[in-house]
């Protein structure tokens, strides 16, 4: 990869949490940083503070709200028009267990179940946009963050019409941009781009989990320091098709069942258009 003062990176969901956190680190270190969020106040607000606090003027806000396919590919279809050069893409917006709805089941406006679209499809067309951009800029990184809580896709009920959990919908749609990373990891030339996955910290101090009720575990500057880590570490160049927690681990086992992958794969183009 080329030294952080000469990259930009999209941070999704960059105004709160972990992936401020994330803007602010890159910012310091001179990286072009491309913060999205899906509210222009909190979004320009934060864009300045880091502007502000780092000195870094190339940090510039991106508003798109996730859970419209619509406003994902306007998003991407900005980057593609206003930035040359994408060297990292960084999926970490998401939306938690209980946060929003209260533990009730909510759809997304084009009325796919909120959570498998906030956390895995807009990721999924966002990147699936981008990856020319980010291959021309190779060499490239793809992260996502995803979690440790991870659950089996019963293809029977994605969208869990039948029976709805906040914490199953959660946890599928964590396992889903998992088994998304090891498929691009097959597609991709490590040389040029590479696709990797993790679990950041365990109940980290954000909006999320404080809404959950629980107890932060995990320092948000230890989740942050290990998503940087993949973003940027030297030693990663060409390492691909991972799942990191803390070191590399493994992930629930449908995440290596090509069955699952296929059908994940061939629903994901179908509800996005692809």
């Amino acid at each position: 990869m080329q030294p952080l003062e000469r990259q930009t990176i999209l941070i999704t969901g960059a105004t709160d949490g972990l992936g401020r956190a994330l803007a602010a680190e890159l910012a310091g270190a001179g990286a072009r940083v491309l913060a999205h969020g899906r509210d222009d106040e909190r979004g320009l607000a934060t864009v300045g503070e880091i502007r502000d606090a780092t000195g870094n003027e190339h940090v510039h806000w991106l508003r798109a709200d996730l859970a419209s396919l619509d406003e994902v590919r306007g998003l991407a279809d900005q980057v593609i028009a206003e930035y040359d050069e994408l060297h990292v893409l960084v999926n970490n917006a998401g939306i938690g267990t209980t946060l929003p709805g209260d533990g009730q089941r909510m759809e997304s406006r084009d009325g796919y179940e909120l959570r498998f679209a906030v956390n895995y499809l807009a990721g999924y067309l966002l990147t699936r946009m981008l990856m020319p951009l980010l291959m021309r800029s190779g060499p490239a990184r793809i992260v996502s963050v995803s979690s440790a809580g991870q659950a089996p896709i019963d293809f029977d009920d994605v969208m869990l019409e039948r029976g709805y959990s906040g914490v199953q919908a959660y946890c599928q749609s964590k396992l889903a941009q998992v088994m998304f990373t090891f498929d691009l990891a097959e597609e991709l030339e490590p040389d040029l781009l590479t696709a990797n996955c993790l679990h950041p910290g365990t109940y980290m101090p954000t909006k999320m989990v404080r809404a959950a009720g629980v107890s932060p575990v995990t320092a948000l500057e230890e989740g942050m320091r290990a998503t940087r880590r993949l973003v940027a570490e030297p030693e990663l160049d060409g390492v691909t098709g991972r799942y990191f927690h803390g070191r590399e681990a493994e992930p629930d086992p449908q995440a290596h069942d090509p069955l699952a992958r296929r059908l994940l794969h061939e629903l994901s183009d179908r509800l996005c258009g692809l």
